[in-house]
This record gives C-alpha cells, sequence and structure tokens, in this order.
C-alpha cells in the first residue's frame, strides 16, 4: 500500500475509542438483556465486531500489526424469533453436484430406460441421449437422498450442501409455495441449519475425514439438545 493511501495514526486512534465505546455498550446491553436471544445484545455484538474489524484493518494498514481477536464470519444465524411451539416446519436443502463423467452418467440412465422400456413403463429409446435428459431420468427414478449416498455411481462428485429447518405456526396451504419455494424463507424462523463444504477443510485435524464435513448453527429451540454443538464461525 502506498504511503498516500495509508490511514493516518488520528484515523487509527479513533477507531480503537470506537473499539471501546462499542465494548461498553455491548456489556452495558449483555448486562439489561432480557432473554436468550435479546436483539439489543445482537445489535450491540454486531457493532462490536463491525468496529474491531475496522480497527484491526486500519491497525495493519497503518503499522503493520494486527490484534488478537477473531471476527465471527457472516454465517451465523440471527436470534430465533419464530414460535415456540411450532405446529409446522418446513426443510429446506440444496445439495450441489459436478456432473464429473458424463458418460458414466449417461450410461446408467440408459440402464434405467432400457429397463423401463422392457417392463413397459418407459417412454422409448432415446431419452437419455443427453446429460440433461440423464439427470432427468436419474432425479426421476431415485430420491435426492439415495443420489446423494451413490452420486459417484452415476458420475456425479459432491459440491456444497445446506439443510435449514425453518418454525412456522401453521403448515402451507397446497401449492401455496411450489412456484418459489426458496424465496420466502426469514432467517429468524431457522430451527436449525446445517453446512457441508469443502471450504471448511481448513479448520479439519489431519486425521479427520476430509469428505465428510459437516457444521452446525443452532438457535434457541435446539440449544436444550446435548448432541447439538453450536458453530464456531471463526476462521472461515
Amino acid at each position: 500500500m502506498s504511503d498516500a493511501a495509508q490511514p493516518t495514526a488520528a484515523e487509527v486512534r479513533a477507531a480503537a475509542e470506537a473499539v471501546k465505546t462499542a465494548l461498553d455498550r455491548h456489556l452495558a446491553a449483555v448486562e439489561r438483556r432480557s432473554g436468550e436471544d435479546d436483539p439489543a445484545v445482537y445489535e450491540a455484538f454486531n457493532e462490536l465486531a463491525a468496529a474491531a474489524e475496522v480497527y484491526d484493518e486500519l491497525l495493519y494498514d497503518r503499522y503493520d500489526e494486527v490484534t488478537p481477536f477473531e471476527i465471527p464470519g457472516e454465517d451465523a444465524l440471527p436470534p430465533y424469533t419464530g414460535p415456540e411451539e411450532p405446529n409446522a416446519i418446513s426443510v429446506l436443502i440444496r445439495r450441489d453436484y459436478a456432473v464429473a463423467e458424463p458418460q458414466r452418467l449417461l450410461a446408467q440412465a440408459q440402464r434405467i430406460e432400457a429397463a423401463d422400456v422392457e417392463a413397459g413403463t418407459g417412454i422409448g429409446a432415446g431419452a437419455t441421449g443427453t446429460v440433461h435428459g440423464a439427470l432427468g431420468t436419474l432425479f426421476g427414478e431415485f430420491e435426492a437422498d439415495e443420489i446423494a449416498s451413490r452420486h459417484k455411481e452415476f458420475g456425479l462428485e459432491e459440491g456444497d450442501s445446506t439443510l435449514w429447518v425453518t418454525a412456522s405456526d401453521e403448515p402451507a396451504d397446497p401449492g401455496e409455495w411450489l412456484e418459489a419455494p426458496f424465496e420466502h424463507v426469514d432467517p429468524q424462523q431457522v430451527v436449525c441449519r446445517f453446512d457441508v463444504s469443502t471450504v471448511f477443510d481448513d479448520d479439519l485435524d489431519d486425521d479427520e475425514d476430509e469428505d465428510d464435513i459437516e457444521d452446525l448453527v443452532t438457535t434457541g429451540l435446539a440449544e436444550d439438545d446435548d448432541d447439538i454443538e453450536p458453530l464456531d464461525t471463526t476462521d472461515r
């Protein structure tokens, strides 16, 4: 960084004072909190994290020094504000795959097609002559969970995946969300969230299996479960 772009000593000092102020506000919010998910505490936490991040960056730019603080990432869920006793839940799942071996995929789809034709339930040869046609055949034949467990057989390579469980007072009406199933998710009604990604590989010990990386974000409804640990969002 050039000297002209470096922050001044006064700017670094001002950022340090901002951290002190944010720290005092956070402590005051914690002392006054009304419950586990007090929004004032959440807001003060975010303000403190933002102030610390600014100070850390300015300190490094000016003096080539860093702080010992670790700023949590943005993947933490906001406080849960959904119903205390949900009458319904929605499970939202996304799994990404790369088509690593198109020929294997085509061959598997053609076998499914041939078996259907032989049984008199197929639509005729040729429907699986393209990758997108083969994918349609594959996902029409198998449940998504089975494809997830057998993806290598079908020439697919796993990418990132996420599963969100959201709570609501009442089940949705039939057909209500089918045209846009993932557009109206309220993060504050997420009971728990499971993320799997190679982006977390750096956090693994050498003896851990890098093909089975699971992180969990939990909110208030899940905190009483002894088998669930909250996600550490640092160093991501």
